[in-house]
């Protein structure tokens, strides 16, 4: 072999082994993506201009009082349920007293339940005769007789407010027991609505 075989032959090995070299080199794994640019602190709100396109507006919260029509159907329903009358110094319901609280408050409740500020007032009555203090104590007996009666009809506690104005508000003012019947009782009202 000649000098120049020799030449070839070693240029072949070198490029062999240069092959093979590179064919056992392992991949490289391709470099991990950057990491992400931190979050830029919100643009603070301002006030829109002119300028700026008008932004729909956010829808209102449902109204936690009825509006003027279911408002009327409310008053319509309080005075449709009678004033509940009671026996002498007694707070117990009689049944005529439940008859007139079952009329229609049902109807009631379920309006009442989709308005949780709008709360309704039971007032307490009583006749003239007792103490002014004996009678505020009894009328606000009736009153929480009454509210405890709607409650279990299933309007709720929370709307429902007692008073007792005792023998200050009198519907009759005559000294028998008719008009003394009459003055025994509850009544019920809406309250009016904080303006």
């Amino acid at each position: 072999m000649n000098q120049a075989q020799k030449r070839s032959l070693i240029a072949i090995a070198a490029a062999l082994m240069l092959t093979a070299a590179c064919a056992k080199k392992e991949a490289k794994a391709p470099p991990p993506p950057p990491a992400p640019a931190p979050a830029a602190a919100p643009a603070p709100v301002t006030a829109p201009t002119q300028a700026s396109a008008p932004q729909p507006a956010a829808t209102a919260p449902a109204s936690r009082y009825p509006d003027a029509a279911t408002r009327a159907r409310i008053d319509e329903l309080l005075a449709k349920i009678e004033d509940a009358y009671f026996d002498y110094n007694k707070a117990t319901l009689r049944p005529d007293a439940v008859n007139a609280l079952h009329a229609d408050s049902t109807e009631l409740r379920d309006i009442l339940k989709d308005y949780p500020d709008y709360k309704l007032t039971i007032e307490g009555h009583c006749d003239e005769r007792g103490s002014d203090e004996y009678n505020l104590a009894l009328g606000d007996k009736r009153a929480q007789s009454a509210k405890d009666y709607l409650v279990q009809v299933g309007i709720p506690s929370q709307q429902l407010n007692v008073v007792s104005y005792g023998k200050q508000k009198p519907v009759c003012e005559e000294h028998d027991e008719a008009c003394w019947q009459r003055n025994r009782r509850i009544h019920i009202i809406a309250m009016a609505q904080p303006q």
